[in-house]
């Protein structure tokens, strides 16, 4: 049985079964640190309700609410509206999670950077939610925002799993739109299809638009999310940018 499982190690792990162990390691102890960002976020609701009703006002005196608009689109077709719902609850954990799976199996060459991109602006974000902790949108129904997500039976933001595993303050930036922001760009450069690298380019766009149709975030936090990404892009590739900069 071990010769078995070393065998697999050595024919599908580019560096076997020991730095497939660190990486999940690394992976986890990530999800660790987001629950204890959780947890001081939560200590404060009054500020992140306020900080909340902030991001309104500025969104008002720009323009106005337009992520209304996009509730209301998606709430015209019952299959939009479960394409939203998954994507919103999808879109992080687990196509990251399966993304960097396939990268480091099916690309390995880009594996280190891909992971360095996502957890930078994933750890630039957990800042952002213990110094700003901010409510979304679905908190805020006399604005006219819905929990489209009560709609459906099973997981849903009053369900005990998300209550206990989910950030209820995190708004601000938005991590679903750095994180898809990561993951299409990486994999529109990764993927040698034409077609799948036009899928990914859109992803971002795509993520975007789900979030702020279910009232998880309002468009602010998505341009500071992608800001997010942005930077991180810039500490993890510094060297990289310099020497572009330099010639």
């Amino acid at each position: 049985m071990t010769a078995a499982v070393q065998t697999i190690g050595r024919r599908y792990l580019p560096r076997g079964w020991s730095d497939f162990a660190r990486q999940l390691a690394i992976w986890f102890g990530f999800l660790l640190a987001y629950q204890v960002a959780r947890g001081i976020a939560d200590r404060n609701p009054t500020a992140a309700f306020e900080n909340g009703l902030r991001v309104v006002g500025w969104e008002e005196h720009i323009g106005n609410l337009f992520e209304l608009s996009l509730q209301h689109l998606a709430a015209t077709s019952g299959v939009l509206t479960a394409a939203v719902s998954w994507t919103y609850w999808n879109s992080e954990f687990t196509v990251v999670g399966l993304v960097l799976l396939w990268v480091y199996l099916r690309r390995h060459e880009h594996f280190h950077a891909f992971r360095n991109w996502i957890l930078a602006a994933n750890l630039i974000g957990l800042i952002g939610y213990v110094a700003l902790p901010t409510a979304p949108p679905r908190f805020y129904a006399n604005f006219g925002f819905e929990d489209v997500m009560l709609r459906f039976g099973g997981l849903n933001h009053g369900s005990g799993l998300v209550q206990l595993a989910a950030n209820p303050y995190a708004a601000m930036p938005s991590l679903h739109a750095a994180d898809a922001f990561i993951v299409g760009i990486s994999l529109a450069m990764i993927v040698k299809n034409r077609w799948l690298k036009a899928v990914w380019l859109l992803w971002p766009a795509w993520v975007c638009f789900a979030v702020m149709a279910t009232a998880n975030h309002f468009w602010l936090d998505c341009v500071a999310g992608i800001a997010v990404a942005l930077l991180a892009a810039g500490v993890v590739h510094r060297r990289r940018i310099w020497r572009l900069v330099a010639t």
